[in-house]
């Protein structure tokens, strides 16, 4: 059963992917065929088992890897196979989140948030040891106002690994905000997160979309938290994307189809939620 695109006329398409796949050197199909429009005004959660292809598609639409065949355009502007500088300004459209917080642990957590500055600096790119001692003041207070957003802002001294878990992915996020994205992808953001720290980082990534208008795409394996969160919602299952609905699609049919004879979990959290 192929997928509806329910993204039409929601305003401007971010992120076009058309007929999207990726084998990867070993053999493996992580994606087939993969069709997706995200537009400006959505919030998307896409749920389904490990293996089933969801990190691969949300690496290969900010091109941290290369689809092996397919289509892909951000904003109208075909990046399926940019490289160079061209890969870099893609990036730097993209803030990206992962389950792993990627901080630079020995620095504060405001020198961390300074890194999404170096769009704007790429002559101090070259030196991350110390490039972070010449922002401007202005940067800085840009960076502040970040982790205010976050709810983190008096941390900011703080070292990065004297944080816990659920502060280390805010800081990751206002490190990403700091970059200024156009899209926010995160992958797994909270599977190492205890559900109070969850549930704050959920909020956040909510308030981001309204608040700033970004589109947002979140892997998750907790169907309780798509629920409460997806505006759309994304079922994907060896490679494929075989659910593109709404919360209310997100049923016991289709959760079985989602996550086969390992939906038994799964269908507890939507009972629950």
């Amino acid at each position: 059963m192929k997928s509806i695109d329910l993204s039409a006329n929601r305003g401007k398409v971010a992120i076009r992917a058309n007929n999207l796949c990726k084998v990867y050197p070993n053999g493996t199909v992580a994606l087939k065929d993969v069709g997706l429009t995200v537009r400006e005004s959505d919030f998307i959660v896409v749920v389904g088992l490990s293996g089933a292809g969801k990190s691969t598609m949300l690496r290969c639409l900010n091109r941290l890897i290369r689809p092996t065949s397919g289509e892909l355009s951000l904003f109208g502007d075909d990046i399926t196979t940019v490289n160079g500088t061209k890969l870099k300004q893609v990036r730097r459209r993209v803030g990206m989140i992962f389950q792993q917080f990627n901080l630079i642990r020995r620095l504060s957590v405001l020198e961390n948030v300074l890194v999404g500055r170096l769009r704007f600096n790429a002559g101090l790119a070259r030196s991350c040891c110390t490039m972070l001692r010449h922002f401007s003041r202005s940067e800085k207070e840009f960076a502040f106002e970040c982790l205010k957003q976050v709810g983190i802002a008096d941390l900011a001294y703080r070292r990065a690994d004297a944080l816990s878990g659920g502060q280390q992915q805010r800081v990751a996020i206002a490190r990403s905000l700091a970059q200024e994205p156009e899209v926010f992808l995160a992958d797994e953001p909270i599977a190492s997160l205890d559900p109070r720290s969850a549930e704050t980082v959920m909020q956040i990534l909510a308030r981001i979309h309204e608040e700033r208008g970004i589109p947002v795409l979140v892997n998750l394996h907790h169907i309780d938290f798509a629920k409460r969160y997806g505006k759309r919602i994304l079922g994907m299952s060896k490679g494929e994307i075989i659910l593109d609905g709404t919360t209310r699609d997100l049923d016991c049919e289709n959760v079985c189809r989602i996550y086969g004879d390992k939906a038994e979990e799964a269908l507890e959290e939507l009972s629950a939620a």
